[in-house]
């Protein structure tokens, strides 16, 4: 019985610890409208399912590991791990990003070499859909849609740019917005020096992110080892026995802390940070 208790409790406990933090985060104040009905929250939603069901049977299997040998810390450790892991040791961002960059080279090329041809702005930008790279297709595709809305050009490249959300994004629209007040000849050569910029930016970060993609492949490589160890220890020996006791377990989960802050700072530290943008929609009565 006294076993049950503990796991109830540890359950509650790491239950009230992850409210809390989500209480801690800011939302912004909504306006009143008529109510929905009871909706998940946001950060719920937004958790892919494998990871979302995989938290509660982790959570499930701690409990049942604390209720049958007395190991509390199971119920905090075991979530922990299948929640935080993936988001600590997959991939960063940036090979997505990189790849988007890639599809605004790509594009903008493109839309030089149609506009070398004689084609007007608007026009060119309406068959650059053919040739648009997957990465930002459907970004070009919802500027096409709104300029066959008759929308101004201006504005449906402002909202283009709000779409690609991406400071190299508002360099190539800037250009274009420019190009489309004007209505030069030179707008060609500019978006191809563009591209060109653009594709050298796009090989410098490959070659960083091939370098910062070391130390996270050995960082996952050592956490897989170590949970095995670990894993093994428990099952097998006598080597996690003083750890069974309630300090014991206190100075577990501090040591298992540790670890994964120093996950948290190797993550922190290959972050590639985001320049600010410097092209905003302005909002416009009639389009």
């Amino acid at each position: 019985m006294g076993g049950w208790l503990a796991a109830l409790s540890g359950s509650l406990i790491a239950g009230g610890v992850v409210l809390f933090v989500y209480g801690l985060q800011r939302t912004p104040l909504r306006p009143a409208g008529p109510s929905r009905g009871w909706r998940l929250p946001g950060w719920v939603r937004d958790t892919p399912p494998a990871r979302l069901w995989g938290g509660l049977v982790a959570l499930l299997v701690g409990v049942l590991v604390a209720a049958s040998t007395g190991w509390v810390v199971a119920v905090l450790v075991l979530p922990a791990a299948v929640w935080g892991l993936p988001l600590l040791l997959v991939r960063s961002e940036a090979g997505l990003r990189i790849g988007r960059l890639d599809g605004i080279a790509e594009w903008t090329r493109n839309l030089a070499g149609v506009l070398t041809v004689g084609q007007g702005l608007e026009q060119a930008l309406q068959a650059s859909v053919r040739s648009t790279p997957e990465a930002i297709l459907p970004e070009v595709t919802r500027l096409v849609t709104r300029l066959r809305a008759r929308w101004s050009t201006d504005a449906a490249l402002r909202a283009f740019a709000d779409d690609l959300n991406d400071v190299t994004g508002d360099l190539v629209v800037a250009a274009l917005i420019l190009g489309a007040r004007r209505r030069g000849d030179g707008l060609a050569r500019v978006l191809t020096g563009l591209s060109e910029s653009v594709a050298a930016d796009v090989l410098a970060r490959r070659q960083i992110e091939a370098e910062r993609e070391k130390p996270r492949a050995t960082a996952r490589l050592i956490t897989l080892i170590s949970a095995g160890a670990l894993g093994v220890l428990a099952l097998t020996g006598q080597f996690l026995a003083p750890f069974a006791s309630p300090f014991g377990q206190i100075v577990l989960t501090g040591l298992l802390a540790l670890y994964a802050a120093g996950l948290v700072w190797l993550k922190s530290m290959s972050a590639t940070p985001t320049p600010p943008r410097f092209i905003t929609t302005r909002v416009q009565a009639a389009r």
